[in-house]
């Protein structure tokens, strides 16, 4: 079997068609040993495809290539045939068919496939956060934090932090009780960070009564008792007055609702 040269020509990192060559190569038993390759990253001129065709001729080398300038891939179909280099074009047949399909002209940005890796796991980032610190389950979350939330049970501040952190915010939580000191952490916030979550006594009393009922138990017990839900929201007063954080009403708002004016704020 011939030995080969094989040259990955990339305006990215060159992982697709370095993953393209090798899946083409396997289908030729024991050919992995007969082939050198050499990646060409972000190449993004005319003057680096000069060298680079350059060199292939000079060392007989295969190239393929993943670039999404029409420009430079133009100028290697040109530039190779005139120099009798044999390469094959990984990406311009497909954006080629896009363009026909969808009727427009793609970006030609390279590298836009990572962006949106990226920006997925920040995502996933922000989620495995929302968890690990949700309901004041680990304090050192909060000073961590993009956003802190605070505020009494069923103030929606779980579906919340969920929902935040889909928008790639990391997000801890707080529950607020008159039986526990909040953490000192809360203090050291800083207030713009931070908001309290505060609802209408009757709305939490119907909440709470449905939440007892749906875990199979008596609706009357003291934590749906609106006597209970005045004393929570009191405590609640106090400590997000010390924070010195904006409050929000949730009585008649979507978590969505929520979430945008948070973001609004966090704009400004």
């Amino acid at each position: 079997m011939n030995s080969l040269r094989l040259f990955v020509v990339s305006d990215s990192v060159g992982e697709t068609g370095e993953l393209v060559a090798k899946a083409a190569i396997s289908q030729y038993l024991n050919a992995d040993q007969n082939v050198v390759l050499k990646r060409f990253p972000y190449i993004d001129s005319i003057a680096h495809l000069q060298e680079i065709i350059k060199l292939a001729a000079e060392q007989q080398a295969f190239i393929v290539y993943t670039l999404v300038s029409k420009e430079l891939r133009e100028y290697i179909v040109s530039e190779t045939s005139k120099r009798d280099v044999s390469a094959v074009d990984l990406m311009g047949p497909l954006l080629d068919a896009l363009e026909k399909e969808l009727k427009a002209a793609p970006l030609e940005e390279a590298g836009l496939v990572r962006k949106l890796d990226d920006d997925y796991f920040k995502k996933v980032e922000a989620i495995e956060f929302a968890v690990k610190y949700d309901d004041g389950r680990d304090p050192r979350g909060i000073l961590m934090a993009d956003i802190v939330l605070v505020g009494i049970s069923r103030t929606s501040k779980t579906p919340l932090s969920q929902y935040l952190a889909h928008k790639r915010l990391k997000v801890a939580n707080v529950p607020l009780v008159p039986e526990v000191d909040p953490p000192e952490e809360l203090y050291q916030v800083d207030p713009a960070k931070c908001f309290g979550l505060v609802i209408s006594p009757d709305k939490l009393n119907s909440i709470r009564k449905e939440r007892l009922i749906a875990l199979g138990l008596n609706d009357d017990a003291n934590y749906a008792r609106i006597s209970r839900i005045h004393e929570e929201i009191t405590h609640f007063e106090k400590v997000v007055g010390k924070i010195g954080c904006e409050v929000i009403d949730v009585t008649n708002r979507a978590v969505e609702e929520t979430a945008n004016l948070i973001l609004s704020k966090q704009k400004g």
